[in-house]
């Protein structure tokens, strides 16, 4: 009887790890995560959305189409003004408030996208994965503003010059505003500033209630609600004190060639609205720190 032998399995030679160790420090250096990069990525989710680009063309569209329907419906009632300054509408509307008239609209245009660059991946549930890319989560809420931001800025204040300037030519000589003539150059970069902090107000209302009706709803309320309801419901002393610091009111003391009375003032106003937004980031990233995706 012959004896079988069993042959061991060959076991493969491990393999070795590399003598030096900086290979790997260099890997690990082109995978860390900067902030830089989460911008990108933001930036290449906001840019492939075909969503994004409609949303900023109907934007730019309603700030300059509007602002020249209105000067155009408005342009004989304003009257040329004898002293080489601007003219002047029979309602006391001046040719600047009127070729920036989309701007009302365009606010929630704008609004709405900054509400949507987050609550959509909550709603898609995509959000988990970009929470796992980024663990330390404040830097994907930093990256959505700075991009909002930039975006908001790049679309609306070329959007609020092309809107005065078509306004102005609709108007005619005499009866035109100047950006030198007082208030005015502050107004229409005003109004286009006004209008990206408004994306980015946006997008922090989406980041605390991470449902797009929501905070649409709450956007409608801030900006358009409580400045008209608040004086009716509240009593005068108390509508006086609150009403100046609501975020539209805020914003009109700078986007107005002639603020209307009870508005703070131009440099006060920039504040009081930067500080809305302030304040609700900083409450978004402590939020999103603290609850599951």
């Amino acid at each position: 009887m012959t004896a079988t032998v069993v042959q061991p399995p060959t076991v493969p030679a491990p393999v070795s790890a590399p003598a030096t160790g900086l290979r790997s420090r260099a890997d690990t250096g082109r995978l860390k995560v900067t902030l830089p990069r989460v911008v990108g990525a933001e930036w290449f989710k906001f840019a492939s959305l075909r969503s994004s680009w409609i949303t900023i063309a109907v934007a730019l569209a309603v700030i300059i189409g509007f602002g020249a329907l209105a000067a155009a419906v408005a342009a004989g009632d304003i009257e040329p003004a004898r002293g080489g300054g601007p003219g002047e509408g029979a309602l006391g509307l001046d040719p600047t408030s009127l070729s920036l008239a989309g701007a009302g609209l365009a606010q929630i245009i704008l609004g709405i996208l900054g509400v949507l660059a987050i609550s959509g991946e909550y709603s898609s549930g995509m959000i988990r994965a970009t929470l796992a890319a980024v663990p330390r989560r404040v830097p994907v809420l930093t990256a959505k503003a700075i991009v909002i931001a930039v975006v908001a800025i790049v679309v609306a204040v070329p959007g609020t010059y092309a809107a005065f300037f078509v306004g102005q030519a609709i108007f005619g000589d005499g009866a035109n505003a100047s950006l030198s003539d007082a208030g005015v150059g502050q107004a229409v970069l005003g109004t286009g500033v006004y209008l990206a902090a408004i994306a980015v107000l946006g997008l922090a209302l989406g980041a605390l209630l991470r449902h797009a009706a929501g905070a649409i709803g709450a956007l409608f309320t801030l900006l358009l609600l409580a400045p008209n309801l608040l004086p009716l419901l509240l009593p005068d002393s108390w509508a006086e004190a609150l009403v100046p610091y609501l975020p539209s009111n805020a914003g009109a003391a700078f986007t107005s060639v002639a603020p209307a009375d009870g508005l703070l003032s131009a440099g006060a106003g920039m504040a009081v609205l930067a500080g809305w937004i302030v304040v609700l980031l900083a409450t978004a990233a402590v939020l999103l720190r603290r609850r599951d995706a």
